[in-house]
């Protein structure tokens, strides 16, 4: 199907609250919040038609609006928790558009703000994938590196260290079998993958490979120093 004739949507969901950096949607890296970049990333692609922010905040509403995504609704307290799953935030702005517009996209593509090193060049790739592969769904991940694969991984049982996998651990690193981590920035799908909750993984979910320089996810304020120093060693700031 040509891309033209396709309603691909960007969702950014941002909610207030955030344990490990307090306020984190709204911090800023190079100048620029957490979630203007998220909304960046969605208006520099050539395919997303539509950006939509979905929040709890009035605060972050208003920073949404002024970086150019639209915010049609506030999102409910229920679902803004922290176990709230990204599914449900989906599913809770399609149920808007279709209640309140009385359509759907054909495909949603989820841009978090905690994977501000995105650019619309790889939305766009991502979404491309997700065109030629014929996948149900399209998500990005990093290579592990190799001193973190999980068969070098240990435990602490009953105070001994232990092998993590209960298998031989390969004396090389060249003879791992890559492994591979969602890195949180892109997760494309059909709507209708959606909304059957199969999108992360398994038969139809196609990877789009990101490089570490572009994967860092921001949990702590250490992440977000390692963000503002690929930011800077990229010469641009954005």
């Amino acid at each position: 199907m040509n891309s033209e004739d396709l309603r691909i949507l960007g969702l950014i969901p941002a909610r207030s609250g955030s344990k490990g950096i307090p306020g984190k949607n709204l911090r800023l890296l190079a100048g620029k919040s957490l979630v203007a970049r998220a909304i960046e990333s969605g208006l520099e692609s050539r395919l997303v038609g539509r950006v939509i922010l979905s929040t709890d905040s009035q605060e972050i509403a208003a920073e949404g609006r002024r970086a150019g995504a639209e915010v049609p609704f506030l999102r409910p307290a229920e679902l803004a928790q922290d176990d709230t799953p990204s599914s449900a935030v989906v599913i809770h702005a399609l149920d808007w558009l279709w209640e309140n517009e009385g359509h759907l996209p054909d495909i949603l593509v989820l841009l978090q703000p905690t994977a501000p090193l995105r650019t619309g060049r790889h939305v766009d790739e991502a979404l491309e994938l997700l065109l030629d592969s014929g996948a149900r769904s399209v998500v990005s991940v990093a290579e592990v590196p190799g001193h973190y694969h999980p068969a070098w991984q240990f435990s602490i049982n009953d105070g001994a260290l232990r092998p993590f996998l209960e298998q031989p651990v390969p004396p090389r690193r060249q003879e791992l079998t890559k492994t591979y981590t969602r890195n949180g920035a892109i997760y494309a799908a059909w709507t209708e993958t959606w909304r059957s909750g199969k999108i992360a993984y398994g038969p139809g979910c196609v990877p789009y490979l990101m490089e570490p320089d572009v994967s860092v996810n921001v949990d702590s304020p250490d992440d977000l120093a390692l963000a503002e120093f690929f930011l800077a060693r990229r010469g641009t700031g954005t």
